[in-house]
């Protein structure tokens, strides 16, 4: 019998399959209301615990705990192994099955196609700290500790002391790491500077100093500054297989540096597609914690490669850093709290995707907590990224006083720069900075996207017509005079009553006007913009280029936009000092319109091959269809 919904169905005992046709409904109803909704999925995100059955493998597995006897293979449950010994037995197909407890353990080296898992709802964590238990007081409140494990370091050569040294002293730049029972201690400069939440560490003498009696507290001092690199070249007897691990339901934390590197080529200039990301293939995380990494959670390089459902938080200069590698998913993700040391002048971001990347999707992530901190950045000879039903709030500081000079210094939610291609649609932003900024790069479709207090910034100047100090990189995106092709449609822009910003900026700076003055939008229109009231001052558009001194103008509503610029913004709609039907609720994070707000047809359908990307069914502005 053909299976579906019918009338009287009846299974091979002869009764009603009555739980049959109900679960075809549901199954209907759940697909219906996932289709109709393109938008952050609201969950869940980050690890999932659950409880893991042996994987199937090709080859043998290995059992290790905290306590593991070195003298066995670790091939019984019962008698397992330590990490360290099992790191050097293993070989492609194989896998390690972790017990539940503390490692502290790191530097694990290896080039095989493996598993790394917990042993049924066990929860193995790998630690990079040793436990610092010999202290001398010295009488001033302070304790002083001998350390013989330091990772002292120094800024790269492009961060810029003159500019930045009276906001970063060049300490942070070390990566050691001291912990009070778990909480993270922030360095100092000097003995003078310690009190309950620094640490100093004198290099010269290998001396560690806190300032709160060590006796009645767990201190943790960072003794390895990885806790696995997949490399490339041979160790343990055996050549790189060029496959990438799996390891899921592993908690990595408190790394001097970071706590996964996956080597790889880092090209440095232009480089085709073929010619990287082939070193290792195929490394997928899942349901992994990864937090208090000194700079880096992940180092990751390498084409299809996966990273859901994990957890990455309290990091320095970025959570997760993908390098050169194309066809790359990031899928439900929690990533919290970067640059935790507050460094200035160095770029830092949640999420880096650098250096000619192809097809890189980040989908329903969850983006939170970044102050001092660029959300995902997309940086540098990226080309056709997808970027979907993110949900990206509080990224980067807003207090700073905006400038009409220039769309910098802020952090963005989502950042596109010197790259080709890119689809974001359907994301929200809340309370950032910027929500979207797309920065000398071509052809960014930005589509159906919620902006709470956000604003929306394209920009270009001539950044690549001469060198600057990081080299090659303007070579790697589009050329000066290519830097246009945007679409800005559909989008939902929403400022307070204390937003004091433009909703939507389009910069470029006077003199690059003379060269470059065609227009950087080849579309823009069906956007809808609210203000709980109007700013004095603070235009609700702000544009480049335009035909005056300044290169720009500003405009107080879409019309005087379309008046300006014929066949712009000419379905666009804008309420001002409105406070009728908008939110179903804002203060419980809830975006989706009512239906009785009066810009609820203003959008435009899709195009087909956006619509069935983001499984948008209906027909509205921002990421969430209205209240049924």
């Amino acid at each position: 019998m053909k299976q579906g919904l019918c009338k009287n169905c009846i299974n091979s005992e002869g009764q009603s399959n009555i739980f049959f046709i109900i679960s075809q409904i549901v199954l209907y109803l759940l697909f219906y209301i996932t289709s109709a909704l393109a938008q952050p999925s609201g969950g869940p995100y980050g690890p999932i615990q659950q409880k893991y059955e042996l994987p199937e493998v090709t080859g043998k597995i290995f059992y290790v705990a905290p306590n593991g006897n070195t003298k066995v293979s670790g091939e019984s449950v019962d008698k397992p192994t330590t990490l360290e010994k099992a790191i050097t037995l293993v070989k492609t197909g194989d896998a390690i099955i972790l017990r539940g407890g503390i490692y502290r353990t790191g530097n694990l080296v290896l080039n095989q196609s493996i598993t790394l898992q917990p042993y049924a709802d066990e929860q193995p964590v790998l630690k990079g700290t040793y436990i610092a238990n010999e202290w001398k007081e010295l009488g001033n409140g302070l304790w002083s500790t001998k350390w013989s494990r330091l990772f002292p370091s120094k800024p790269q050569n492009w961060w810029v002391r003159e500019h930045q040294g009276k906001y970063t002293p060049p300490y942070r730049f070390n990566n050691d790491m001291v912990f009070m029972d778990g909480k993270f201690l922030q360095a100092a400069g000097w003995e003078g500077e310690v009190n309950d939440d620094t640490y100093f560490i004198d290099y010269e003498t290998g001396l560690v100093y806190v300032g709160v009696d060590p006796s009645n507290h767990l201190i943790e001092i960072t003794a390895f500054d990885v806790a696995i690199l997949r490399t490339t070249g041979k160790v343990h007897g055996r050549k790189s297989d060029k496959s990438g691990l799996t390891i899921r339901g592993i908690t990595f934390t408190q790394y001097a540096y970071r706590a996964l590197e996956i080597e790889g080529k880092d090209p440095e200039g232009r480089s085709l597609e073929k010619d990287h990301g082939k070193d290792v293939v195929g490394t997928t995380l899942e349901h992994c914690t990864i937090s208090y990494c000194s700079r880096v959670a992940g180092y990751l390089r390498g084409d299809s490669l996966t990273v859901s459902n994990c957890r990455i938080s309290d990091t320095s200069t970025e959570g997760l850093y993908i390098i050169a590698s194309n066809d790359v998913l990031l899928e439900k993700n929690i990533i919290l709290r970067n640059n935790i040391e507050h460094i200035t002048g160095y770029f830092p971001a949640a999420v880096k995707i650098f250096n000619q990347c192809y097809r890189v999707t980040c989908r329903d992530n969850l983006v939170l907590e970044h102050p001092y901190s660029n959300g995902i950045w997309y940086d540098v000879g990226n080309v056709d990224g997808v970027f979907v039903n993110n949900w990206i709030q509080d990224v980067g500081n807003r207090e700073t006083k905006f400038s009409k000079d220039r769309p910098w210094p802020s952090d963005n939610g989502f950042f596109f720069e010197i790259s080709k291609g890119v689809i974001c649609a359907a994301n929200v932003f809340v309370n950032c900075d910027h929500g979207v900024w797309v920065l000398n790069s071509s052809d960014a479709q930005i589509y159906n996207n919620t902006f709470i207090n956000s604003t929306a910034c394209f920009a270009r100047d001539n950044r690549g017509a001469n060198p600057d100090h990081f080299g090659w990189h303007p070579s790697t995106g589009p050329d000066v005079d290519e830097r246009d092709g945007h679409i800005f449609v559909n989008n939902l822009m929403y400022g307070d009553e204390k937003y004091n910003r433009p909703l939507l900026f389009v910069w470029q700076p006077a003199n690059h006007c003379k060269s470059v003055n065609n227009q950087q939008l080849k579309q823009i229109d069906h956007n809808v913009y609210v203000h709980d009231s109007i700013k004095k001052g603070i235009p609700l558009i702000l544009w480049s280029p335009a035909d005056n001194e300044k290169c720009q103008e500003e405009f107080a509503s879409p019309n005087n936009l379309q008046k300006t610029f014929m066949g712009f913004a000419t379905h666009s709609r804008y309420f001002a000092d409105y406070h009728g039907p908008l939110f179903k609720s804002s203060e419980l994070g809830n975006y989706q319109l009512l239906k009785n707000f009066p810009g609820i047809n203003s959008a435009t359908e899709l195009p087909d091959d956006l619509r069935n990307l983001i499984s948008q069914s209906e027909q509205y502005v921002g990421a969430f269809p209205p209240v049924q």
